[in-house]
């Protein structure tokens, strides 16, 4: 549950302080967070599964929101940007409902 502890933690920071978000920066930052929340809820998934590793956690983590950033920073430089993003989103949508439905399945045996 240290991914959800994480996860919660970072909300509320998020809340407090107000970050603000350089303007470059703004069209990659909702793919990076959906990429993040793939790799959260893929661990959760692995915790309840019982083969958690921290390191694997970690490089998953970050590799995919920095290979989701590049996609979307890619289709910014063919001209695509938003079918690329559009693209991304599906592809972890989809991971991420997966592994809802997983953990779903394995809490509640639904």
């Amino acid at each position: 549950m240290i991914p959800v502890l994480g996860l919660v933690v970072g909300v509320v920071a998020g809340l407090v302080l107000h970050p603000t978000v350089p303007l470059w920066l703004q069209p990659y930052l909702p793919i990076a967070v959906v990429a993040a929340l793939d790799a959260v809820f893929g661990a959760c998934r692995a915790a309840l599964d019982g083969v958690f590793d921290e390191r694997v956690f970690v490089v998953s983590f970050l590799s995919n929101t920095v290979v989701a950033a590049l996609i979307v920073y890619l289709g910014d430089q063919l001209g695509v940007g938003g079918q690329l993003s559009t693209g991304v989103v599906i592809v972890l949508g989809v991971r991420i409902f997966a592994n809802v439905a997983a953990i779903r399945r394995r809490l509640f045996g639904a």
